[in-house]
């Protein structure tokens, strides 16, 4: 099948601008594409995964890609599905923010500068003066075709100030530059559902400025949601973040792997290069045995793979598996530093009654419930079975002389810090 046929297989197109004849176009010589990625934090999540992994399956069909990081345009705030307009960083934070984009989209393309291309609309949005936007490119929006975009008109209710209104000039700014590049001829860019608007005004100014017969596409993919409606990329502690610092290759494994019957397809023709065949197969075994999750499995690992590689992959399993045995002793300080980030810990500078520490670190209300537990063999650490009320938790006990970690019951997990 053609490109734009596997993106329709995979769910990827939302809506596209002249389908034919950019179908057309592709099958002529390579075409040069762009996508933005407004830096509003210090990393990347996995709802920017799906338009970079997108740039990805261009540029292994052949075509030229652009990963813009749009510095400029993230000073001044996309209104797309805000309910009130974004808090204002200062230059130099957006500015460092950009170039962490920058490192991170590099993991995923190889900027050659020929066939891929890594550029920041700053280095001419933060260049150009209020009147030159004003005479050069305002002059070319109707105010009238501004109101009735998507992008626009959600807010007006709520309140839409004038810096944020002139956002999709901006975007239009940067696709016009890109078109008339003589390197780049950038004609297509791409985008989640909502940059619609803000796409197709780009189209507009590229005709008003180099003529009607311009061409330039666009095509836009979904919002990923879940089954049940709910956006997808979000855990109780926030977003699934690709800087592993911020989200461990352990945690993003969890959020794959439990991800449920229902939109595991769809997320592995979302997420993954696997082929149609592979991922048919796994639907089909999904369905003849939905207990060994082979489709998760698979997902889990070609996501963390993709995003922080195999050894990260493999250490993420390990975890994984030895938290569900119960063997804590097979993994090193690093590990647990890793798998247990978020359980309750307590740290210590001397010996403690095993009784003491189930109460200091809450695996216990009372020394009472703390006997309970043990005479029930309820406890154990560093995934051996204790009963005795003398035993002491000490640093020469401890994993590495680092870390005890105290297991109650199945699922109840509490470190010790020596």
């Amino acid at each position: 099948m053609t490109l734009l046929e596997e993106f329709r297989w995979r769910g990827l197109i939302y809506d596209v601008i002249n389908e034919e004849e950019l179908e057309k176009r592709l099958e002529e010589k390579p075409i040069t594409l762009y996508c933005g990625f407004d830096p509003t934090a210090d990393s990347l999540h996995i709802g920017s995964l799906v338009p970079i992994i997108t740039l990805m399956r261009f540029h292994r069909a052949g075509h030229r890609v652009i990963a813009l990081t749009g510095s400029g345009t993230g000073l001044v705030g996309d209104p797309t599905g805000k309910k009130a307009e974004r808090s204002l960083n200062d230059v130099d934070t957006v500015l460092s923010w950009g170039e962490i984009f920058k490192k991170q989209f590099s993991h995923f393309i190889p900027f050659d500068n020929k066939t891929a291309f890594c550029l920041d609309n700053y280095s001419w949005l933060g260049e150009m003066k209020a009147l030159e936007m004003w005479r050069d490119y305002g002059r070319h929006f109707n105010i009238n075709i501004m109101l009735s975009k998507e992008t626009v008109k959600s807010r007006l209710e709520d309140g839409l100030t004038y810096l944020e209104f002139s956002y999709m000039i901006m975007q239009s700014i940067d696709f016009l530059k890109m078109y008339q590049n003589p390197t780049l001829r950038c004609e297509l860019q791409i985008g989640g559902q909502d940059q619609w608007g803000n796409i197709t005004s780009g189209i507009d100014l590229i005709r008003k400025i180099e003529g009607p017969e311009a061409k330039a596409f666009a095509l836009t993919m979904p919002l990923i949601l879940k089954s049940d409606g709910t956006k997808f990329g979000k855990t109780e502690s926030g977003a699934v973040w690709l800087d592993s610092s911020k989200t461990t290759p352990y945690e993003m494994y969890q959020f794959f792997i439990n991800t449920a019957d229902n939109d595991v397809i769809s997320f592995l023709k979302y997420y993954t290069f696997l082929s149609k065949e592979e991922i048919e197969g796994l639907e089909k075994q999904m369905k003849d045995a939905p207990h060994l999750r082979s489709a998760q499995k698979a997902l889990a690992r070609e996501v963390v793979t993709l995003v922080h590689g195999d050894k990260a992959y493999l250490q993420a399993v390990k975890l994984s598996e030895v938290l569900f045995s119960g063997n804590i002793k097979e993994l090193n300080s690093e590990e647990i530093g890793i798998g247990f980030k978020d359980v309750p810990s307590l740290e210590v500078s001397s010996d403690v009654n095993i009784i003491d520490a189930l109460v200091d670190v809450k695996a216990a209300v009372s020394k009472r419930e703390a006997r309970e537990f043990l005479k029930n063999g309820a406890v154990s650490i560093n995934g051996e079975t204790v009963r005795d009320f003398d035993f002491l938790v000490s640093k020469d006990k401890a994993i590495d002389q680092q870390f005890t970690v105290i297991r109650r019951g199945k699922k109840n997990y509490y470190l010790i810090k020596h």
